[in-house]
């Protein structure tokens, strides 16, 4: 059974970075492609960057520049560094994993692979 798991949300003051933690077990990490996800109150649910094996990460115009995926095979772990926050990065973060076509298309919907969630509140 695969299970993501991911850990480092917290609060934030503004400009202040964060890193995100997705554990991956249970698959094999370098066959699907990767996904970091936010949701904010009353939102839908966006993709923030994804990245696969082979390719270059993909990012929401809303963090570029500011954020950064990487995977460590080593440790079937993908990472989500959060720099320059702002207040509205505020949300639950998600990881998950599944076919590059459902992340990039916006059928996330079809994604059955998900992690938990952690939340990230920025404020001062």
């Amino acid at each position: 059974q695969v299970q993501l798991v991911e850990s480092g949300g917290g609060l934030m003051q503004p400009g202040g970075s964060l890193r995100l933690s997705c554990v991956v077990s249970g698959s094999s990490f370098s066959l699907n492609a990767m996904g970091w996800y936010r949701q904010a109150p009353g939102k839908e649910r966006e993709l923030v960057t994804s990245i696969t094996s082979g390719g270059p990460a993909n990012y929401a115009d809303s963090v570029k520049g500011r954020f950064t995926i990487s995977r460590d095979s080593a440790k079937n772990t993908v990472y989500l560094q959060m720099n320059s926050l702002r207040p509205e990065d505020t949300a639950v973060y998600y990881c998950a994993q599944g076919p590059l076509y459902y992340m990039e298309f916006g059928l996330y919907r079809h994604l059955e692979v998900w992690g938990q969630g952690t939340l990230v509140t920025v404020s001062s």
